[in-house]
């Protein structure tokens, strides 16, 4: 993208000289390249998450198996992850070298960069045309210093592609709109097809958005057949990978599932709905996700660390520290059993206040994912609030959790300004909510996906203010 067509829009002054015009592009990328570059040398880690990804994509390379690999070296087949992100290592460990999850991060860096400026360019599509070159430059700053979404793209989890997909959709789809071309029609079937293979909820792109892109179609009033050759080879583009994935499953487990369990285990694993479901009594915010639910089953379930709400009485406490016991007498083992107890708990606490199981904890759990400080990737305590135990943890803390409204509330300040496609992008942060409101446990980093849409909407905005003030002026 060229910094000129990033600064031009409808109405505006040309530039002559062009050098201011490529500042305005080349300053914000510089500083967010740099800020990216800090967060990689500072706080890059492939653990967890990387390393199941990392795991199939080397037995991709290796065996030719989509497969994950036992303690003892023999590996099996698995279907708990969708294939976009290990098909994403392998590439990176065929060019530089098996377990470099360090070139993943920083190809995952040069895709947030492209992202910031195709968001910037959708920004200045989107916008009123007095406002589209200050809401370019204004987005492409939001955009490339905010650190939330930074940290994830120097770290090797799917949310960096995640995010860039989900730009490159936006941007997709105003082009699209001003100029009906198969171009962006397969950059848009590209992205919202990638989006779905990386993660599950990657589809509510799609589902948010399609439906633009074929009303850009007919307000062109282009040809019913260039309708029906467009719409036909982008809906088979986009569906063959997953025909693919599900026959595959259908060949090894005989099982029928086009995208990834929501359980993440196995056919054939074992399953602990008791517990599940139990947890879903209580469980509200992140600190419960990290110190208990996490552990269990594999490790000690510590009934001090469960909060107040977990019992409604005395005798529930009796009862949960009961089976706490049992499951830590049984090598943290969540037997048949033990998941009945569980469950029995879980049926009488719903029964007592189904309000509190079906609206107030899933709304609690949702305001958590927006509202906590995004400090999950940062060697911060989760108890970051307890101010006598860390002080300058707890300070950072709440200035995260000040940034991190200041972006929450410049983007649905812009939303309610209605730029061109406001409906669409509300639509997708609408979904996603109402998706997350059935997540237990909650973490913060399922909301980042909004992200994009809030740089956009905030750049909108602040341009608005912005030119207001210089007119008054």
């Amino acid at each position: 993208m060229e910094a000129a067509a990033l600064s031009q829009s409808t109405g505006a002054r040309p530039n002559p000289a062009g050098w201011p015009a490529k500042f305005f592009v080349l300053a914000p990328l510089l500083a967010g390249a740099i800020l990216r570059v800090i967060l990689f040398r500072q706080f890059f880690e492939a653990s967890g998450d990387s390393l199941v990804y990392g795991d199939i994509a080397k037995n991709l390379l290796l065996h030719g198996r989509y497969a994950l690999t036992l303690g003892s070296g023999q590996a099996f087949a698995t279907l708990i992850r969708l294939p976009g992100y290990p098909l994403f290592l392998a590439a990176c460990f065929s060019l530089f070298g098996i377990e470099n999850y360090a070139a993943a991060a920083w190809f995952q860096i040069a895709l947030d960069l492209v992202a910031c400026l195709l968001l910037a360019d959708f920004a200045r599509r989107i916008a009123p045309p007095r406002l589209a070159r200050r809401s370019a430059h204004l987005t492409l700053w939001l955009a490339a210093l905010c650190p939330f979404t930074a940290v994830y793209a120097a770290n090797p989890l799917t949310e960096g592609p995640t995010l860039f997909c989900i730009s490159l959709a936006l941007w997709s789809v105003a082009r699209f709109r001003d100029q009906p071309r198969w171009l962006f029609a397969l950059a848009f079937t590209l992205a919202v097809t990638s989006a779905a293979l990386l993660r599950p909820d990657g589809a509510l792109v799609a589902v948010a958005l399609a439906p633009a892109m074929l009303l850009g179609i007919r307000a062109h009033q282009a040809p019913r057949a260039q309708i029906a050759r467009i719409a036909l080879a982008c809906v088979f583009l986009a569906l063959a990978p997953f025909a693919a994935w599900t026959w595959r499953n259908w060949r090894v487990f005989h099982v029928f599932q086009p995208l990834a369990p929501r359980t993440a285990t196995d056919p054939g694993d074992p399953l602990t709905p008791g517990w599940d479901r139990w947890v879903k009594t209580w469980c509200l915010d992140f600190i419960s996700t990290y110190t208990v639910v996490w552990n269990v089953p594999g490790d000690v379930l510590d009934v001090r660390r469960l909060p107040a709400r977990a019992f409604d009485s005395p005798a529930q406490f009796h009862a949960t520290t009961a089976l706490a016991d049992a499951y830590n007498n049984n090598r943290w083992n969540l037997t048949p059993q033990i998941d009945a107890g569980f469950a029995q708990l879980a049926a009488a606490r719903v029964a007592a206040d189904p309000l509190r199981y079906y609206v107030l904890l899933p709304i609690g759990r949702l305001a958590d994912m927006w509202l906590r400080p995004r400090v999950e990737n940062l060697p911060i305590d989760v108890d970051w609030w307890v101010y006598s135990h860390h002080h300058t943890e707890t300070v950072f803390s709440w200035f995260y959790a000040g940034l991190n409204a200041l972006y929450l509330l410049l983007g649905f300040a812009g939303l309610c300004l209605r730029p061109r496609l406001w409906v669409w992008m509300l639509l997708y942060i609408v979904l996603r909510s109402a998706l997350l409101l059935t997540v237990v446990p909650p973490e913060a980093r399922y909301t980042l996906e909004c992200f994009p849409i809030l740089f956009v909407c905030g750049g909108v905005f602040l341009a608005r203010i912005s030119k207001s003030g210089h007119s008054r002026a």
